[in-house]
């Protein structure tokens, strides 16, 4: 018998050795995942800290103040997340009116709003209704305050012709976020982060005289429809959709159909809606049974979304579980709530959040003069 022969069995041994070591190797690979917490607020009306303006008292069930420090804890729990903010933030109460009549006699001040929300490092917001209530000029220049970009995509310059093709944008419609994550192997990843606004249309019938000849609102889902893909081959990895209009389309609308959040979640390629406007709260426990809404996980039309109240009394989450299917992200799971500044304890209002310090101190000169000047 051969050399060869006689170690022909040992060799063969060794190869079925190493293939099975290789295989247990393979098999103890963890594909990355990650965890995303996104975080909304919206409706904030100018209630930067919780009080009454017309009975003059402190009140413990709204504020952003209290909203900061849920925001803060929000963020401890989870290494990654995300801050946005879904519109009607300048206008609502004496605040909000005394930054519109005071920015005649300090134009270069910086709206109080954005005072107090500038210390909270928000990735990105979109305009709300209410953002148009004194005007144009007013809106811009509180807009620079904000140190976080505002997107929207479906407001339009008027441009006085039927051709859609040379239609600009008002705002940016969107913008892609280059953000360092850590994924479940402790490894940092680079996620583009899609982000994208819009609002109810009715906005330009509310708000006729700053409109009128000068500003046009387009369909939502139509607008959605056009941008997503866009964002995805300027390479998205995921797309969060900001929209300040509720579940279903205002009432008086001429165009109801596409309208609405419920509609916006048909498109596909959207990873998550944060909406707002009609103050009400998604996932709900009292919400309505309805066909494609899932108040347990927080879908609609299995698209995850979130809504935060008002007022800043509740702070939006949807964690999002994302792994990569043939070199993309996509979601595996997800799940939102909504977390309330306050509960209630035999008829009486305890706060859950205390009200964060800096937040308080950074508004207190502009809240006292608006006392005075009310």
């Amino acid at each position: 018998m051969s050399k060869l022969k006689k170690i022909a069995p040992f060799i063969l041994i060794l190869v079925i050795m190493l293939n099975a070591l290789s295989s247990t190797n393979a098999q103890n690979v963890i594909e990355p995942a990650i965890r995303l917490r996104i975080m909304e607020t919206t409706d904030l009306h100018a209630n930067m800290i919780g009080f009454d303006y017309e009975k003059n008292k402190p009140k413990i069930e709204y504020g952003f103040a209290r909203t900061a420090s849920l925001i803060k804890e929000a963020r401890k729990e989870e290494p990654n997340t995300l801050l946005f903010d879904v519109g009607d933030v300048l206008v609502g109460n004496a605040l909000g009116e005394y930054a519109y009549l005071s920015h005649y006699l300090n134009p270069h001040d910086i709206h109080p709003v954005f005072k107090a929300m500038n210390l909270l490092n928000y990735d990105a917001a979109t305009v709300g209704n209410h953002e148009f209530n004194y005007g144009l000029d007013f809106l811009q220049v509180s807009l620079q305050g904000a140190n976080f970009p505002y997107v929207n995509a479906n407001i339009y310059i008027d441009d006085h012709n039927d051709f859609e093709g040379d239609d600009l944008n008002y705002f940016n419609p969107y913008i892609i976020l280059d953000r360092q994550l850590t994924d479940s192997n402790g490894k940092k990843q680079t996620l583009k982060v899609g982000v994208i606004g819009f609002i109810t249309p009715i906005t330009a019938e509310w708000d006729k005289e700053y409109f009128q000849d000068k500003l046009i609102v387009k369909n939502i889902k139509k607008t959605a429809e056009h941008f997503v893909p866009i964002m995805k081959d300027k390479g998205a990895d995921i797309i969060i959709a900001l929209a300040h209009v509720g579940m279903e389309a205002d009432k008086g609308l001429k165009e109801q159909k596409g309208n609405s959040v419920f509609d916006l979640s048909e498109v596909e390629g959207i990873t998550a809606i944060l909406y707002g406007h009609s103050h009400a709260l998604f996932p709900s426990d009292d919400g309505h049974i309805e066909k494609g809404i899932d108040h347990k996980t927080g879908t609609i039309n299995g698209t995850p979304a979130v809504q935060a109240g008002f007022w800043g009394n509740h702070l939006g989450i949807i964690d999002l579980d994302l792994i990569q299917v043939d070199g993309k992200w996509v979601v595996k799971s997800s799940q939102s709530s909504v977390r309330p500044i306050f509960q209630t304890i035999n008829n009486n209002k305890i706060p859950i959040a205390n009200e964060d310090p800096d937040i308080v101190k950074a508004i207190m000169y502009s809240h006292i003069e608006a006392l005075m000047n009310k």
